[in-house]
C-alpha cells in the first residue's frame, strides 16, 4: 500500500485528487499510477484505470488474472467495472468512499448478478493515511 500511497502523493502535488493505485503479480509491482484527469483532460484517466492499462501493456493482455490492485480508495463504478473486466484477483483498497464508491458503498457492483467477475475484496488497508490525503487536499482547495 505504500507505493499507492506515493502514487496519491505525486498526484496531489500535480493538483489531481489524490488516488494511488499499483498493480502486483507475483509481489512485484507491475504498474503505478495516480489520477491524471486533469493533466490528461480525460474523465477516465483514474489511477486504477490508468494502472490496470500499463499492467494489461505490460503482460501484453487485457485480463490480468493473477495479478491484484492495491488503491488508497474504494474504487468508483467506472473502476470497478474496469477490475472486473481485467479479471483482477484481488483488491485492496484503503479509504471507503460513501459518496462515490461502488465496492462496499453505493452500487457494489461486484455484487450484481450481471458482473462478469468479482474479485476478492480486501479494505481498510492504510485507511486512515489515505483519507488523510485527501481531506488535506480538499480542505486546502477549499481555504
Amino acid at each position: 500500500m505504500e507505493a499507492a500511497l506515493q502514487e496519491a502523493r505525486a498526484a496531489a502535488e500535480r493538483g489531481e485528487t489524490p488516488v494511488g493505485a499499483v498493480v502486483v503479480r507475483d509481489g512485484e509491482v507491475i504498474a503505478a499510477a495516480g489520477n491524471r484527469t486533469r493533466e490528461l483532460r480525460d474523465p477516465t484517466a483514474h489511477a486504477e484505470v490508468l494502472a490496470i492499462r500499463m499492467a494489461c501493456e505490460r503482460v501484453a493482455s487485457e485480463r490480468l488474472p493473477g495479478c491484484d490492485l492495491w488503491v488508497t480508495l474504494e474504487p468508483c463504478p467506472l473502476c470497478a467495472a474496469a477490475i472486473s473486466f481485467a479479471r483482477i484477483r484481488r483488491l485492496y483498497f484503503g479509504a471507503e468512499d460513501p459518496k462515490g464508491g461502488a465496492v462496499v458503498s453505493g452500487v457494489r457492483l461486484f455484487d450484481q448478478p450481471t458482473c462478469h467477475h468479482a474479485p476478492e475484496v480486501y479494505a481498510g488497508f492504510a485507511e486512515r493515511e489515505a483519507a488523510e490525503l485527501l481531506r488535506a487536499f480538499f480542505r486546502e482547495r477549499r481555504d
